[in-house]
């Protein structure tokens, strides 16, 4: 090859590089640097672990010292010393015990949930290993594989919580209570009295005491439309009726029965030809309950605080934690939320209106290595991740593993807290917003729906309604935007989307431009005068963005610029995975699906391979067609909140995949 000829064809390419640097360096106007992501501000270690350990983790709990007791579901529980380190030492502290999913320190002891009972255990000699184990409390067991225990949580007053997995018979979709407490929550004491305290749980995996009250997270399934934070109230009734075949025992504080539970809301059972049951699948179009229906005969039926839309944020949501005061910035005294299935955490705001809880939910950080059981704050500051996918699956490369989140001390421009408002609502920022796009309608939208409440596996969204956008009024510290809404529906979840907003220093947008609040109550109060807000509305105005200037603009021969058709950019090339990557985990979709292997959902390549059209893919993305992949049985939810332009992005990708 000629090297000096080779030299010479680059001379262009090095002068349109450095004409197109001068052309972002003086034109800031069309083109914006590229938004911080997650990974930018909160990263994931890996906590090492000897060669060889398998960590499933069913359980976390900090010791006093600052060491980690970590449980797993093989049965052994660890004693992890300097876990913030490079090297952590490992102690086996028990072993042989039955699955253990919770682990909790009190008075010089850990205390475990096994299968079938809660477990107490001493290291009386002072040897780092547990010479006494003690039977604190047990429970019925009927042998069924999926009755699996979580806890223990520890009340203010030194007591326990535990919640119990209801069986799985072989229609998996009907579980069922075979033995009493399946699908309840118990109070356990020390001296090994209980009190049975709340029916209407399924798989009621994310057990958590928040401010010295219980609260939980469950996962979809027949009854439970979505995941969801819920408050555990003495005699409530949390939606899945198996478990109420136990409420005549005499120490039952719920009283509602399966045959009054029915009589108003029927269980479907579906065969087939040949008279097997067969699992019943969702009907367009039919007549419905919710559970805001259900509740006005059932009052003792909990709705829940907070929906953490499926396939969104979460398919199988767990432990909840509390963010402490002097950790991850802004979002002290708020909630995350693990997730198995998409190995991410969510975070929440909880407010308070009319006595009953209710807020908003974001996406938070994706990207663990395997699914998030458990988590626990450590010492430093970083928030420890126990991780698993035995059994059901989950994103990851990884089966198993241990990791922990640490901030950066970089605060990300957020939407830090939505508080709902007579009228609508008022969202806080974590830093101050362009006023220009802040009172500009048309940067903010909000939609509303619900799930329905049936026997079916899970739930579409459904009575779907766009909420118009009437006015916006901005502090003057630019930190607070009060909207005003149409259309608000008491218990709905209301997706508000801000892909209009920028922060007025670097006009970055938000990291996580929607949230999804659950509207339980609207608040009294005083709403805003059409005459204090802004009704400025510039939907339709292109943005400044190079794409758009150049299509504006002719060629030099008078022409029109080639690579615009009707204003539009026509994309020549596909964009790389790299170019992607990013909206891939803003829209949560690597928490699904690989490029290449397959996850909760297929790989990426096999999309490819249905030579799905753009528009189709993009169409599909919308609104998913789970009967195209019946080999998976998670569906797809719809996710109409992403954006079309990165939805068409997302789409051109993978139709590269093929190619």
């Amino acid at each position: 090859m000629n090297h000096r000829f080779n030299n010479i064809k680059r001379i262009p390419v090095i002068l349109a590089s450095l004409l197109a640097f001068m052309l972002l360096q003086n034109n800031t106007c069309f083109a914006q640097a590229e938004s911080p992501k997650e990974d930018d501000y909160f990263k994931i270690m890996r906590v090492p672990a000897p060669e060889g350990l398998i960590l499933e983790v069913g359980g976390l709990c900090v010791l006093p010292n600052g060491n980690l007791g970590v449980s797993t579901r093989r049965g052994d529980i660890f004693i992890v010393e300097n876990p913030s380190a490079q090297r952590p030492f490992f102690r086996k502290f028990a072993s042989g015990l039955h699955e253990v999913l919770g682990l909790a320190y009190k008075d010089g002891s850990l205390y475990c949930v096994q299968r079938g009972e809660l477990t107490k255990m001493t290291d009386t000699d002072m040897d780092g290993i547990a010479d006494e184990f003690e039977t604190i409390y047990a429970w019925p067991l009927s042998g069924n594989y999926h009755e699996y225990s979580f806890g223990p949580k520890l009340a203010a007053d030194g007591s326990f919580f535990v919640t119990l997995n209801l069986g799985f018979p072989p229609d998996w979709w009907n579980p069922k209570s075979m033995v009493p407490w399946r699908g309840w929550a118990l109070h356990i004491f020390e001296d090994g009295q209980v009190e049975p305290w709340a029916a209407g749980m399924r798989s009621p995996c994310g057990i958590s005491m928040i401010d010295d009250q219980l609260f939980y997270t469950d996962n979809q399934g027949d009854w439970v439309g979505s995941g969801s934070i819920m408050q555990v109230k003495k005699g409530a009734f949390m939606g899945h009726p198996a478990s109420l075949v136990w409420t005549g025992l005499p120490n039952s504080p719920l009283h509602l029965t399966q045959q009054q539970f029915f009589t108003k809301n029927k269980l479907r059972q579906d065969f087939d030809s040949k008279g097997k049951p067969v699992k019943p699948e969702n009907i367009v179009n039919e007549k419905f309950f919710t559970e805001f229906d259900m509740k006005k005969d059932y009052p003792d039926l909990q709705l829940p605080a907070v929906w953490l839309p499926h396939g969104i944020l979460g398919i199988s949501n767990s432990e909840i934690v509390k963010i402490p005061d002097g950790v991850f910035g802004p979002f002290a005294g708020q909630l995350l939320v693990g997730d198995q299935g998409q190995s991410m955490v969510s975070r929440v705001f909880m407010e308070k209106v009319n006595g009953e809880y209710q807020g908003a939910a974001w996406p938070f950080r994706s990207g663990f290595q395997s699914g998030v059981v458990r988590l626990a704050w450590g010492r430093d500051g970083s928030l420890f991740a126990g991780e698993t996918n035995r059994g059901w699956g989950s994103a990851g490369e990884a089966t198993e593993g241990l990791q922990r989140l640490i901030w950066n001390n970089k605060v990300p421009f957020e939407m830090r807290a939505i508080r709902a408002m007579p009228d609508g609502f008022e969202i806080e920022f974590t830093k101050p917003v362009d006023k220009k796009y802040a009172e500009d309608l048309a940067s903010y939208s909000v939609s509303s729906y619900i799930y329905k409440y049936h026997s079916v596996y899970g739930s579409p969204p459904v009575n779907n309604q766009e909420c118009p956008i009437k006015g916006v009024k901005l502090s003057a510290d630019g930190l607070k935007a009060r909207i005003i809404v149409g259309n608000l529906r008491k218990y709905y979840i209301h997706t508000i989307t801000l892909d209009g907003i920028r922060e007025q220093e670097n006009s970055y947008s938000l990291v996580h431009p929607t949230a999804y609040y659950t509207l339980n109550n609207i608040p009294e109060g005083k709403s805003l005068a059409i005459n204090e807000v802004s009704t400025k509305n510039l939907a339709g105005k292109p943005k400044p963005t190079i794409a758009n200037k150049s299509a504006a603009k002719k060629t030099a021969t008078g022409k029109s610029n080639p690579a615009v058709s009707n204003g539009e950019p026509q994309i020549s090339k596909a964009p790389t995975f790299n170019e992607v990557k990013g909206l891939l985990q803003k829209n949560t979709c690597l928490a699904c699906h690989n490029a290449n292997t397959r996850q909760v959902g297929p790989a990426y390549i096999d999309v490819a391979k249905r030579k799905y059209s753009v528009e189709e893919l993009i169409s599909l993305i919308h609104n998913p067609k789970p009967e195209h992949w019946p080999e998976y049985s998670t569906p797809m939810p719809p996710m109409p909140q992403v954006p079309v332009s990165e939805v068409r992005k997302i789409a051109e990708w993978i139709r590269s995949l093929d190619k």
